[in-house]
């Protein structure tokens, strides 16, 4: 059994919580009920006292970005600094752009706006926790990774987001840009409460369409156990 900690960086809107629950909930559905969870609310302060509380560390997404002007921002960067080699660590969206910078990357907005809906990937150096040579996956982001830290490799990505999927050389780390944990009646109601807003009506029937299509959620979940079954040994 592998003891997981959830770092919550982010919670879906609190409409939508009661039908899909928080993105702790998500990620052990993802993952499976073979594994000790424990969840921490990083924006509310909430952080393991030391990297060994737990043998893994799953970051989430967040409405956040990495450069923003929060109190949660530099104390998490420097647990995950801190855990760094201690532990493994899986970032997702958020996630996976906090890693990058914590670790000497660099994270902007990106002029090439929102990547929203079912995206495909591709694996372009497949590692022991991989699959097949691409997946479609939900997506939903604005900044990107745009400067890769030292000792990371790009295992895939895709002409949207060419560093979509990372994984560190000298740590059992990867990230990754899109949301394995989010079921498509998530994403598309998480789309929906966005229309008007962060979206134009074309934007989000656009991004609604693809999701109509099959998806490899289960894949990458069971890339992320592979993954934290080869780096904790169990």
């Amino acid at each position: 059994m592998i003891r997981i900690g959830l770092l919550e960086t982010g919670a879906p809107p609190t409409e939508l919580q009661p039908a899909f629950g928080r993105y702790g909930r998500m990620f052990e559905a993802l993952l499976g009920p073979d594994h000790a969870y424990a969840t921490y609310d990083v924006q509310a302060g909430q952080l393991p006292a030391t990297p060994d509380e737990q043998d893994a560390y799953v970051i989430t997404g967040s409405a956040a970005g990495v450069y923003d002007a929060l109190p949660w921002i530099d104390p998490l960067s420097d647990f995950l600094r801190a855990a760094r080699g201690q532990a493994a660590l899986v970032g997702v969206c958020f996630g996976h752009q906090i890693m990058a910078q914590a670790f000497g990357g660099q994270v902007v907005k990106s002029d090439r706006g929102w990547g929203v809906g079912l995206h495909r990937y591709v694996v372009e150096r497949p590692q022991g926790w991989t699959d097949g040579r691409s997946v479609a996956i939900p997506a939903s982001h604005q900044d990107q990774v745009v400067t890769l830290p030292p000792s990371a490799t790009v295992v895939g990505g895709s002409p949207f987001t060419p560093y979509g999927l990372l994984a560190y050389d000298d740590v059992p780390a990867i990230s990754m840009q899109f949301h394995p944990e989010f079921e498509p009646a998530y994403a598309a109601a998480l789309i929906e409460s966005r229309r008007g807003t962060r979206y134009t009506d074309a934007q989000a029937d656009a991004a609604l369409a693809t999701l109509q299509g099959p998806n490899d959620r289960a894949r990458v979940g069971g890339w992320i156990r592979a993954f934290l079954r080869e780096a904790t040994g169990r």
